[in-house]
């Protein structure tokens, strides 16, 4: 049985069974369709919260990160992890206790404002839509490689998917799924892991196999130094990022993970306020897993990619990478476009080094080389891995259907939080409060149609690679919604016109920094260049400068106006101690 036919196989088993659980647990109240009826026990919804978290940029994009950025990459582990940390001391267990359904909602009542409320909404929805880009774009390119069909189809096939198990089931059908979403992708992720540790390093465990030798005295990590600095690139080890671009970004993505809609509305549906904490424990357990992997896979692949191949020394032993005759895996991703060859000097042949590197540079133009001509997207490596391995089919199909499992988790969570801020924070409390309960839900389902059409636009046209637009998305979450919600719990005194003036402060200045370098939907307006940062602070990290201005306007607008109202002020104190029921 051939490639094609084996992922079809698997990825449509996938589907059936999402598309049966969302059946089975279709959503009957706005309870169901908002927090699953808050029942959802510890463990499930740990693992739901895992899969809703562990997104398109965990599965695909951060081991690219790793394997091309080195130890440059170590600061999205760092953050993406620590943000649970926060979230399990700091909020999950406070906002299950105010026990309503939506972070806008606990902003709308903590504040006392309705003005309060849509500002939450807006923020929620910015990041919502930019975080969901990265994951249909994920979805793009694992059906374009596995299923042969165009980005488009492919793009309707995963929006139909979504749309069934969401609008039906709403957050009580993407929880179950989520469960069984998390199961596919943990199995596809360290399944080729295990194969590929053993293959370079005779050791099966990947967290073990990272610090293995791959020969006599010398280790993995050594073995790529002296690989990747032959063909001029820095050491795999080393660092070139700047220590407060590291600490930033950390931080962005650590406060951002606390921050995220999708996460947060996880802790309102288990059935007591002790539970919300285990919760956030055990997700982070079982993210774990793929995130202690994650480093191992990143190294194997870039060892993989750069001497699986023909060599052509310049210099040194392993200066140059030549495809005199290119292997299947090759071939099939040039197809997709996320692998491309330009052959500049026209000899058939195909030069991979860094040809900015001023020592390197001049023996490869001696040699005839005018550039290097081979160009790799970061988001496949995890998807080629196997393929660059020679690992069997069915391994390969299992990885597709993983892939596609971690962006449509992601994806059905993001899109449920933005059809509740619309059904729920604007429909039923702004613009129509004698709303039914089946008039909400019959909103709720259409609004969430309509995020599934404009998600899938932004699948087809994505701002960037995917880890880079949900790490954006982690600094607007940092910069808008999280100082609001601590606030919000830790502190009586911040009032509405402190609390809107920071959410908009931060929201502006983030999206403001981002568009200015990055462009996202249109052309940036300044080189991204370290030499033009703020402070040397990476769009990826401004999310933390966006934080502290929104905590420093809160705090001295509301030094300047009037203090909340005394039964404000009761409910915080009440949300401040979180019984156990």
């Amino acid at each position: 049985m051939d490639l094609q036919t084996l992922t079809y196989i698997v990825v449509g088993a996938t589907f059936a069974l999402y598309i049966a659980i969302a059946f089975k647990s279709k959503a009957r109240s706005t309870s169901d369709f908002y927090v699953a009826g808050k029942n959802v026990h510890p463990i499930v919804n740990g693992m739901a919260t895992a899969a809703d978290w562990m997104s398109a940029a965990s599965f695909l994009s951060m081991a690219g990160l790793i394997a091309f950025l080195g130890y440059d990459g170590s600061v999205y582990l760092m953050g993406w992890t620590g943000g649970y940390v926060l979230l399990a001391l700091l909020l999950a267990p406070y906002l299950r206790k105010f026990g309503k359904f939506t972070v806008p909602e606990f902003i709308g009542d903590r504040y006392y404002s309705q003005t309060a409320r849509v500002v939450a909404v807006i923020c929620l929805i910015v990041i919502s839509f930019t975080y969901v880009a990265g994951q249909m774009r994920g979805v793009g390119i694992v059906f374009s490689r596995f299923l042969s069909i165009p980005i488009e189809l492919g793009l309707i096939v995963g929006m139909g998917i979504v749309f069934l198990y969401a609008v039906l089931g709403g957050m009580k059908g993407i929880t179950y799924t989520q469960v069984a979403q998390y199961c596919v992708l943990i199995f596809a992720y360290t399944l080729p892991a295990v194969f590929i540790s053993f293959q370079v390093t005779g050791n099966p465990i990947p967290q073990l196999a990272f610090g293995s030798e791959v020969a006599p005295g010398i280790s993995l990590l050594e073995k790529l130094d002296q690989i990747v600095t032959d063909l001029g690139f820095a050491e795999y080890t080393s660092g070139t990022k700047s220590t407060v671009d590291v600490f930033f970004i950390t931080l962005a993505l650590m406060v951002g993970t606390a921050g995220l809609p999708h996460v947060l509305v996880r802790f309102f549906t288990v059935p007591k306020v002790r539970d919300a904490r285990a919760s956030a424990a055990w997700a982070l357990l079982f993210i774990a897993v793929l995130y202690t992997t994650a480093p191992s896979v990143g190294a194997l692949a870039r060892l993989n990619l750069t001497t699986t191949i023909q060599q052509a020394p310049v210099g040194g032993e392993n200066a140059n990478m030549v495809y005199a005759e290119r292997p299947g895996w090759f071939r099939t991703w040039e197809d997709t476009g996320l692998l491309r060859v330009n052959d500049l000097n026209g000899d058939g042949k195909v030069q991979y080094y860094n040809d900015t590197d001023p020592d390197f540079a001049p023996r490869a133009k001696a040699m005839g080389w005018k550039g290097n001509e081979l160009t790799i997207d970061r988001d496949i490596i995890v998807l080629a891995n196997p393929e660059i391995a020679g690992l069997p089919d069915w391994v390969i199909a299992f990885v597709a259907a993983g892939g596609i499992a971690a962006a449509l988790s992601t994806a059905a969570g993001l899109l449920l939080v933005i059809s509740a801020a619309v059904s729920h924070d604007l429909a039923k409390s702004v613009f129509a409060r004698n709303l039914s309960d089946r008039a909400e839900l019959r909103v709720g389902r259409i609004s969430a149609g309509v995020a599934i059409l404009l998600a899938g636009y932004l699948g087809y046209n994505p701002p960037g690679f995917v880890a880079q637009v949900v790490a954006l998305a982690f600094g607007l979450a940092a910069a808008s919604l999280f100082p609001a919600i601590l606030l919000g719990i830790f502190s009586m005194r911040v009032n509405r016109e402190g609390a809107i003036a920071g959410m908009l402060t931060g929201l502006l200045f983030t999206m403001g920094y981002i568009v200015y370098f990055k462009g996202i939907f249109i052309e940036p307006l300044a080189e991204n260049i370290p030499a033009n940062w703020l402070f040397g602070i990476s769009p990826e990290g401004i999310g933390a400068v966006g934080m502290i201005l929104n905590f420093t306007v809160s705090l001295v607008v509301s030094a300047a106006t009037k203090k909340p109202p005394e039964g404000v002020r009761l409910m915080v104190q009440s949300i401040r101690v979180p019984r156990s029921n």
